[in-house]
């Protein structure tokens, strides 16, 4: 991790120091090999989403020839669902780009080559079938990425092809889901903008991926007024600025440019007069072509799609300063000087487990952080509570056992993130009820994740036990 010193790093508590991210877990992998691979990647997929309807997880992913269905309700066993495939407007060998987004029951569904259109699909008849019900080039032709601020029901089109003109940015409103209507399009008389690529918005706040320009914020709560509040047009490895997700509570955006070798960022937006990079982070590959693509952050997790590296993930306990935790490679390939691998990334199913979409290689689905962090996919599930505190934990740390029933061979162990066992501890046979040890924490262990177990005969757990000095 490369650190730039500002106020924003500064006034945060600490940084960890981890060893090793962990393999994370595949569950499963659903391909097509009939489906037509574009002549300029060799690429059959592209972008990935998720769904929760009637009672099911559903994947989302696009090919050459359109939307696929997916059930990834039991996650180790995919179904493509046949009867709800939709074929795009344009299809074949030249359709590279995909992108969706869902509101209120729909999914909405753009691509950025030949005769395309604005697709708008029913999702309520899932898993038997999904209905077309808009199919028009009237407001959208060609977009590179859409997102939706469902807060005012208003869907951002970035990179527009459209009747009439090519704008950089165009909103629609979302009030009626199946008749969307053009509020604005930019660059016009009350904002000048460069190409769009893609953007994050969040309460009319969008945060703009403008490619070469740089990056943009504007409040768009009157998007015949638009403001715009800052940009940030030279920092540090900077290169095509490609795609970004805002931190949760914290004004932290992390942004990846779309340029080999460059790093991901953690920008402090605090201050829209003073956009700057805080940190710059990777994979650790030192791989002269390394390239992210697009990210998400979900709970203190942020999520990489990284091209030839797969799936990448940084824990968010330092904001501005991420910390590699966990990776799946999806592509088998060499890594060159060009585009191939994870194209997207979906971590916002009720599971947890983690849909990524490789140009080359299809769905991959993913298990979830808190499994391969908690042990929640031990044998026997824990049917009482374990605690620790305080976390973080300095000198001292105790941990409260809560049994509804008796265990036998019980004992506590400490492992570091490589799965070495750095403590151990029998506890011999526990009643049910409460049992409550305090340990002291060895003034040789570095800062940083572990991982506290307790196991014995019928059953395991295990907790994150933080570390901070």
């Amino acid at each position: 991790m490369k650190r730039i010193t500002t106020a924003l790093l500064l006034s945060l508590p600490f940084t960890f120091l981890w060893g090793q991210a962990e393999e994370a877990r595949l569950l499963s992998h659903w391909a097509d090999e009939t489906i037509p691979a574009t002549s300029w990647l060799n690429s059959r997929y592209n972008e990935v989403w998720g769904l929760t309807q009637n009672g099911l997880e559903i994947a989302v992913i696009g090919s050459t020839m359109g939307v696929h269905f997916i059930d990834v309700t039991d996650p180790e066993n995919p179904n493509e669902l046949k009867s709800a495939f939709v074929q795009g407007n344009a299809t074949g060998a030249n359709l590279v780009h995909r992108d969706y987004h869902d509101y209120g029951g729909y999914l909405y569904t753009v691509a950025d080559e030949g005769f395309s259109t604005l697709q708008i699909i029913d999702l309520s008849n899932l898993p038997d079938t999904a209905m077309l019900v808009y199919n028009s080039d009237e407001l959208l032709r060609r977009s590179h990425n859409i997102f939706i601020d469902s807060t005012s029901a208003r869907l951002y089109a970035c990179g527009v092809s459209a009747q009439g003109g090519n704008p950089s940015l165009r909103i629609l409103s979302l009030d009626d889901p199946v008749n969307p209507t053009i509020l604005a399009s930019y660059p016009n008389g009350t904002l000048s903008l460069p190409y769009v690529h893609d953007c994050y918005v969040r309460h009319d706040t969008a945060y703009l991926n403008c490619g070469n320009s740089g990056f943009f914020v504007v409040d768009f709560t009157d998007p015949l007024n638009p403001n715009l509040l800052g940009t940030m047009t030279t920092y540090p490895q900077e290169g095509y600025n490609h795609s970004g997700w805002l931190h949760e509570t914290l004004p932290i955006y992390y942004l990846a440019d779309e340029t080999h070798g460059m790093d991901l960022k953690a920008v402090d937006v605090s201050d829209f007069a003073d956009i700057k990079v805080v940190s710059t982070f990777d994979t650790g590959s030192e791989i002269p072509t390394s390239i992210p693509h697009n990210l998400i952050v979900r709970d203190n997790y942020l999520y990489v799609s990284y091209y030839y590296e797969g799936l990448q993930v940084y824990d968010l306990t330092d904001p501005a300063n991420p910390v590699r935790v966990a990776y799946y490679d999806t592509y088998p390939g060499e890594d060159e000087d060009f585009y191939a691998g994870a194209w997207g990334v979906y971590p916002f199913l009720p599971s947890g487990n983690i849909l990524i979409s490789d140009m080359q290689g299809g769905l991959f689905v993913i298990e979830s952080m808190e499994s391969l962090f908690t042990g929640a996919r031990e044998t026997a599930a824990f049917t009482g509570d374990l605690r620790l505190f305080p976390q973080p934990a300095s000198g001292l740390v105790n941990i409260s056992i809560e049994l509804e029933t008796a265990l036998h061979d019980a004992r506590l162990q400490v492992l570091d993130l490589n799965g070495r066992v750095l403590r151990q501890q029998s506890l011999g046979d526990l009643n049910a009820g409460r049992h409550g040890f305090e340990w002291t924490i060895p003034g040789q262990w570095a800062d940083g994740y572990y991982l506290l177990q307790l196991q014995s005969r019928e059953q395991a757990v295990t907790k994150k036990l933080v570390l901070q000095r």
